[in-house]
């Protein structure tokens, strides 16, 4: 089917039912929400068979609705109705959540039922339930439905009517005011619901050392007790403070107003650099621990979860520390377990952004994880598998790529592109790492493509050797299964006999630091030169300035109608080019 996807922006729900759909043999293209006009030329253009919304904040016009099957992915339960589904799920402690797929009708969040999927609500953070539940119900429903659709038969139900088992219910917008924390009298538990539920937009509203906050990424601090409301400790860049029962660890704030004088808006930063001087006067206590290493038989597992898979200059460092460490004991396979939201998205654009100087922030924070991924790239005395529990994107995909093998779990989605970030060229040794695993070929056609890219796709082409379990629970033990496999196998010691000639031929034939210098040199010139593309874009990403208008390699009806270039597209298993989707 043709399906025109509508969205404010192309988010991590967008880009996973993009990946899901295409997958199935779809024709998806994409316009983004930007006025009623533009969507309305976009259906013309386009004929689809469905239009799916799955991120908007407004309705959609009702000549399209009237015209065509519309289907509102709705992150709640049947008959819930309203723009804060999720926040007051985790709010009020709901148990099981869910996602329905509804007709677009006049009543918002009221058009019939075309499918549902219900699951086990965690105690997790909104974006990190948005990510994982939602995003595998959604697109479980949005398939269900679109079978449905095909099959002629099916009548979709109210959303309502008179079924007694139908929880949902209409709900107001979530204020500041439902998620203000009260120190003296909110327990534990109900801080970390607070916080979870607005993360990460639009932060739980709070002042600390009398500054006005909005609070991200908390987790319990077991076993730190003191006065409710007093900031009692800091450790890896999160301070820990008093609830009525116990302490909470908050990693990242972000200030209501910028400083007076300052013109730069605030940024979500670390809660112990935005409280620098404040952060000196306490005591330092371990606990929000980041970065962590576990051992079993011969395996170790370096676990590594940075904030919305960011890693700034200081965390790089700190991670190659930790990798060096993890060399010196004797594993014979040796695990890099990204995050269960992400594995890596490469270089820290938030730290960068909040640099006195971001080009020489970005040039520093580029090196680090160039000196990271080297030293992955250049480990020729065990096995290295890189386990990605969540997504990646740009430098973190071609970080994982240094390892042996590439672990990825089921649903995640992968960016392996550079390019969206103001024609970035890139590093990390993607020159050398790419290309020898999929070709020179098809390399420069999937850094030229910029589309995300699903699981099995990376599979086809060779970026991932194995499927995990979808991220949960188990997957860390299925990992370190798979690993101790590994270790054991008989061929183990001709394996490492194999990647150490492999290396030595790699090097004889272009040293890997060559590689590395012709990268920084376009890094360099995209960082200080002339063309300030790179800083543009990197400043509208970070204060999620919206679009005026959806980029070609995006939108499939306009690239066919471009007056010049060449539409480049898809790459698909088989090595083809696919003039579906590109760039022109």
């Amino acid at each position: 089917m043709r399906i025109l996807l509508l969205a404010h922006s192309f988010n991590s729900l967008s880009q996973r039912l993009y990946t899901d759909l295409r997958e199935r043999g779809h024709q998806v293209s994409v316009e983004l929400d930007i006025n009623d006009t533009i969507t309305r030329e976009a259906v013309a253009l386009y004929e689809p068979h469905i239009v799916l919304a799955p991120f908007l904040k407004r309705p959609i016009p009702p000549e399209v609705w009237r015209a065509r099957v519309c289907l509102v992915v709705h992150p709640g339960i049947v008959g819930d109705r309203g723009p804060s589904a999720l926040d007051w799920a985790l709010l009020e402690g709901e148990r099981e959540w869910g996602v329905t797929v509804l007709q677009a009708e006049a009543q918002m969040d009221g058009g019939p039922v075309w499918a549902s999927v219900e699951f086990p609500l965690r105690a997790g953070t909104k974006s990190s339930l948005y990510r994982r539940e939602v995003a595998d119900a959604a697109s479980a429903a949005v398939l269900q439905a679109i079978e449905r659709i095909e099959s002629r038969t099916y009548t979709p139900r109210a959303a309502r009517g008179s079924d007694p088992l139908v929880r949902g219910r209409e709900r107001p917008v979530c204020r500041p005011a439902d998620r203000r924390i009260d120190w003296q009298h909110d327990d534990t538990a109900t801080v970390l619901r607070k916080i979870r539920s607005a993360d990460g937009a639009p932060g739980a509203p709070d002042e600390i050392f009398g500054r006005a906050v909005r609070l991200f990424d908390a987790h319990d601090a077991a076993g730190l007790v003191g006065a409710p409301g007093a900031v009692l400790a800091r450790g890896g860049g999160a301070l820990a403070r008093a609830t009525r029962d116990g302490a909470v660890w908050i990693g990242h704030v972000r200030e209501e107003r910028a400083e007076p004088g300052e013109s730069r808006r605030a940024l979500k930063l670390r809660a112990e650099m935005v409280f620098c001087a404040e952060s000196v006067q306490l005591p330092e206590q371990p606990g929000y621990a980041p970065i962590r290493y576990r051992e079993r038989d011969s395996v170790g597992v370096l676990q590594f979860e940075f904030y919305n898979g960011a890693m700034s200059t200081t965390q790089c460092r700190a991670l190659r520390a930790a990798y060096a460490q993890a060399l010196s004991r004797p594993t014979r396979v040796l695990v890099l377990a990204g995050g269960s939201d992400y594995w890596s998205n490469g270089i820290h654009l938030g730290m960068i952004e909040a640099a006195a100087s971001p080009a020489e922030e970005s040039w520093r924070n580029i090196n680090a994880i160039d000196d990271l991924t080297g030293d992955i790239a250049t480990t020729t005395d065990r096995l290295v598998v890189a386990a990605m529990r969540g997504g990646a994107g740009a430098g973190g995909v071609f970080m994982a790529l240094a390892a042996d093998e590439v672990w990825a779990a089921a649903g995640i989605v992968l960016n392996p592109h550079y390019k969206d970030m103001g024609n970035l060229f890139g590093s990390e040794y993607w020159t050398y790492l790419l290309p020898r695993r999929v070709g020179a070929q098809h390399a420069a056609q999937l850094m030229q493509r910029r589309l995300p890219m699903g699981v099995p796709e990376a599979r086809r082409l060779g970026l991932i050797e194995r499927t995990l379990p979808a991220a949960g629970g188990e997957t860390l033990e299925t990992i370190l299964a798979w690993a101790l496999e590994l270790a054991r196998d008989s061929g183990f010691a001709a394996r490492i006999d194999a990647k150490r000639r492999r290396r030595a031929a790699d090097e004889s034939a272009k040293a890997l630091e060559s590689y590395r210098t012709e990268e920084l040199e376009r890094m360099y010139r995209n960082f200080y030169g002339f063309d300030p593309s790179y800083h543009v874009a990197r400043y509208n990403f970070i204060y999620k300035v919206p679009k005026s208008r959806t980029p070609l390699h995006l939108a499939l009806h306009r690239a066919r109608r471009a007056p010049r270039g060449r539409v480049v597209s898809g790459v698909l298993g088989d090595g083809t080019v696919h003039e579906e989707s590109g760039y022109v």
